[in-house]
């Protein structure tokens, strides 16, 4: 059973929104994602919104871009934590995106990362989850200690070849 939904309005978001699957498969935690659309489908919208928690998913994770009303519209209809992707746009950079979704009315929260950010939706997702499972507090500290180890090592390969080379070989 799925823990986290994984919505989006459009394929053209597939590639950002599947940092956040990789993140939450890296934790073994099951997802499901599906394109959906507030706006040009919002019957099949609201209908999977409201049965959502029946289906066991406890978090979504909502990307979109524009107008971005995705993530709102779904954390008006699921009483559980969304988190709000605000995907990149041609016209604004994504910074429409981003205030669409971070300024929510008072009584419809919606969790937000930065633009394209689903890799810390995916991580955000996790910590929550963790909340009821221990096992996934110890896989987020040896995620950190993964991520601590690969800086030093950057750090380390900077300081032996020197900036000229390190540069060359990115």
């Amino acid at each position: 059973m799925a823990k986290v939904g994984i919505l989006m309005g459009s394929d053209s978001d597939l590639a950002i929104m599947s940092k956040a699957a990789q993140i939450l498969e890296k934790f073994g935690i099951e997802y499901e994602m599906t394109i959906i659309s507030a706006h040009r489908m919002p019957d099949i919208f609201v209908d999977y919104a409201k049965s959502a928690m029946d289906k066991g998913i406890k978090i979504i994770i909502a990307g979109a871009g524009g107008a971005a009303h995705l993530p709102g519209m779904t954390a008006a209809l699921f009483p559980l934590p969304v988190i709000g992707v605000p995907i990149m746009t041609k016209g604004l950079g994504g910074v429409d995106s981003l205030y669409s979704i971070v300024q929510m009315p008072s009584g419809i929260p919606v969790a937000t990362v930065a633009i394209n950010g689903a890799a810390n939706a995916g991580l955000l997702a996790v910590k929550m989850l963790a909340l009821e499972d221990p096992s996934l507090i110890e896989k987020l500290n040896a995620y950190s200690l993964e991520m601590k180890e690969g800086v030093m090592a950057k750090a380390q390969k900077l300081d032996k070849i020197g900036y000229d080379e390190y540069i060359k070989q990115m």
